[in-house]
């Protein structure tokens, strides 16, 4: 397993994920929130994603069918991650890969989804 590491822009919330194999491409989705965020995204299941800093100091947004819960920073207002389920019910969190240390998200290629129509 690959070894990652993030967190929010000021250093309040940190993170460790260890994926099956390594970050190969990132998920871009036209939902309002996403595309205006600007997010490159990657799920992984829950247990291969801890919290190593901040844990529960962030603060959660919901909108349309509340399905994810899109964890911010309160202080610098960085979303680092998500948390939510995928269809079998099974947790999973969505990394934002533009968090990831030592990752360039923008060279990785782009698998887009339709979340504003879903």
């Amino acid at each position: 397993m690959t070894h990652y590491t993030g967190g929010c822009h000021c250093g309040q919330i940190a993170f460790e994920v260890e994926p099956e194999s390594d970050f190969t491409e990132a998920m871009v989705c036209n939902c309002s929130h996403c595309s205006m965020k600007g997010f490159r995204l990657a799920f992984v299941p829950r247990d291969q994603f801890n919290i190593t800093k901040g844990d529960g100091s962030w603060s959660t947004y919901h909108f349309n069918k509340g399905a994810i819960d899109h964890n911010f920073c309160p202080k610098c207002g960085v979303q680092p991650f998500g948390y939510g389920k995928m269809p079998d019910g099974s947790e999973v969190a969505a990394i934002n890969l533009n968090c990831v240390d030592v990752l360039d998200a923008a060279a990785l290629p782009v698998n887009e989804v339709d979340g504003k129509n879903y």
